[in-house]
């Protein structure tokens, strides 16, 4: 059952009206924007892959997809629970050369989410990939890519608000970046969850790094799938969210693995079995370009744009009988 909490004297800015006004400007304004500051070009995504196929990101290994058979395929297919490697073979596929790359609109079903104010079992959000040179493998062009995005945000958000002046959420361009093992040092008493917390209350736009490694207490900072991320080159791009008093993951993204990187940490993972999947044998051959990519969730960042308290104020999706009653008895609308 979820945890949904409404705070005290909440009301949304918006009617329901308005507000799927507002969805809309926002996904239109920022995909745009993305787009052009990434070199990025639109495409088509599938909703299910194969279960043979190595293509779904497997998350934390834990989840289970949603998975159904297909007789007249005579294939077992797999809802996504992101597009994380199938990016990767369509751009080579699509012949993407370097310094451009693709987006799409991503939809998954995620099955053992836990529901509360930010997680819904429904995901929605701007997958995105773009080609490297192997000389682009390096913090500097990671952060450098992280401003862009970060900066798509701020005029999203500043766009939005002259056409709906009654909302004025603040987002800072200024981006702190810090390394989870910087942030285990700051905070060695604290969860992860904690860190993030007292961290990005003083550090509003705040890049994570290098997330899935073990750190110095022998566990990684939170679980990343060994066989897409590069765990030296990547991060979360975090928000302090003032109506929910905490910090706001908004994107999950980083600098692909390559071979080398993606033998040492299936190998530390242990998941040396990948190795056999096509996806993971064209990766240890050097088949595939060298890409960076991530995740920004939509329903996220309409919710910290239009200062909602509840995703599901931003979409669709089923909800507990606790949660409905929590936000009917709030005068919270779920879509």
């Amino acid at each position: 059952m979820g945890k949904t909490y409404i705070p005290e004297g909440y009301k949304a800015k918006l009617s329901v009206y308005e507000t799927q006004r507002a969805i809309d400007y926002i996904k239109r304004y920022f995909q745009r924007s993305l787009a052009k500051s990434l070199h990025l070009k639109r495409v088509s995504a599938p909703l299910f892959v194969s279960d043979n196929s190595g293509l779904n990101d497997n998350l934390n290994g834990v989840e289970r997809p949603v998975s159904f058979d297909i007789p007249g395929v005579g294939l077992n297919a797999e809802v996504v629970h992101s597009l994380a490697k199938w990016k990767r073979l369509a751009l080579k596929k699509y012949e993407f050369y370097v310094g451009n790359g693709l987006y799409t609109d991503m939809n998954a079903i995620r099955r053992d989410e836990e529901p509360d104010n930010i997680h819904s079992i429904y995901v929605d959000q701007w997958d995105w990939e773009k080609v490297i040179s192997r000389e682009d493998r390096n913090i500097e062009y990671l952060k450098n890519t992280v401003q862009a995005i970060v900066n798509a945000i701020c005029d999203t958000n500043e766009a939005l608000q002259d056409e709906f002046p009654v909302l004025n959420a603040k987002i800072d361009r200024n981006v702190s970046f810090i390394t989870t093992a910087e942030l285990e040092e700051l905070y060695p008493d604290l969860t992860p969850n904690e860190r993030e917390y007292a961290y990005v209350k003083e550090h509003p736009t705040t890049f994570l790094m290098q997330i899935g490694k073990k750190l110095k207490s022998g566990k990684p900072h939170d679980g990343r799938a060994p066989d897409y991320d590069d765990w030296s080159l990547n991060g979360d791009i975090l928000f302090w969210n003032p109506v929910l008093n905490r910090a706001f993951e908004i994107s999950s993204m980083g600098i692909r693995v390559d071979a080398d990187s993606l033998a040492a940490q299936l190998e530390e993972a242990g998941c040396n079995d990948r190795r056999t999947l096509a996806f993971h044998k064209m990766l240890l051959n050097d088949e595939l370009p060298l890409t960076m990519g991530g995740g920004i969730g939509q329903s996220r960042l309409c919710m910290l744009m239009m200062q909602n308290a509840h995703i599901g104020e931003v979409q669709v999706s089923l909800w507990d009988s606790e949660t409905i009653e929590i936000c009917r008895n709030a005068g919270v609308l779920l879509l």
